[in-house]
């Protein structure tokens, strides 16, 4: 038995549009054994896709393509507190779970470096899959081989985060499509200062530097058109210290603030008011994806 622990990302934080990308301590778990009745079974997560077309199941056979290996007849089990189309990850978390749910039962003795190849060649961008996989705050580019180069900061222990999920979805590519297509020069300089000073300011834990740095351009003008509640997150944020941001392409905020009182107060307003929204305090997560195997069956 294989046991694959995969953690939420939260892409972008406002600034860093497809290059900044935070590993939050909500967690996909995915077990994975070979099936004795020769078949594939899938259990957990959404009945639609416990089938072979579940992405676990994909990126596992994506890795057994890149070692020439047989896919055995497999049972895949999976828990995940993190919603799918809500800005969190979830598509990455899945890839990076049936990658190394592979690179485990194949002891293909893959790096991370490595899974991150792999990963970003499905998801198309490494964004959300390097957080899952190194942990931390991770700025990521393409290069223009079509690899990925990645820097991990450690965050302040100071920050307190909370996460405010509404109840409906937004569409990636629905998300995607509202962008505009060019940027002026003045908004490029205004977007690259900013980015550099909020991984800055998340690493320092410069909470005036991180208000500073905080107010995007670039996408979330535009996509807040996909979550009307958004100005009202903002301002509850603002009122209470902190800042918040579109997680990902949405429909999930993410606050940040640098007291412990001002989070609290952030989640219990928001609870209230939005009763509907799943409303968690987070943390960082550090490790990034995990693995244990409780009793090795290697595929041939």
């Amino acid at each position: 038995m294989i046991n694959v622990k995969v953690p939420a990302s939260s892409a972008n934080l406002g600034v860093g549009y497809d290059v900044l990308g935070l590993a939050v301590n909500m967690y996909l778990h995915a077990s994975f054994a070979t099936s004795p009745d020769g078949r594939l079974h899938i259990h957990g997560g959404d009945a639609r896709f416990h089938n072979a077309d579940n992405l676990i199941y994909q990126a596992f056979r994506f890795g057994a393509r890149r070692l020439h290996a047989t896919v055995p007849p497999l049972t895949i089990t999976t828990d995940a507190d993190m919603p799918a189309a809500r800005g969190l990850g979830s598509s990455a978390a899945c890839i990076v779970a049936g990658l190394e749910g592979a690179n485990q039962l194949y002891r293909a003795r893959w790096s991370r470096d490595d899974l991150l190849a792999m990963a970003t060649e499905m998801e198309g961008h490494p964004d959300n899959v390097a957080p899952a996989i190194f942990g931390q705050l991770c700025a990521t580019i393409m290069n223009a081989d079509g690899t990925s180069c990645v820097a991990q900061y450690a965050l302040n222990p100071n920050w307190r985060m909370v996460v405010l999920i509404p109840n409906v979805p937004v569409s990636t590519n629905a998300a995607r499509s509202i962008l505009p297509h060019t940027l002026s020069y003045a908004d490029a300089s205004y977007q690259m200062g900013r980015c550099t000073l909020m991984t800055a300011a998340l690493s320092r834990g410069d909470a005036a530097m991180l208000g500073h740095a905080a107010t995007d351009k670039m996408q979330e003008p535009y996509r807040a058109r996909l979550i009307p509640e958004f100005a009202a997150v903002r301002q509850l944020a603002t009122t209470h210290n902190a800042v918040a941001l579109i997680s990902g392409s949405g429909s999930t905020m993410l606050a940040i603030a640098h007291d412990a009182a001002d989070a609290y107060a952030i989640a219990a307003v928001a609870r209230q008011q939005w009763p509907q929204w799943q409303v968690r305090a987070v943390q960082p997560d550090a490790a990034g994806v995990t693995s244990t195997v409780a009793a090795q069956a290697v595929a041939e």
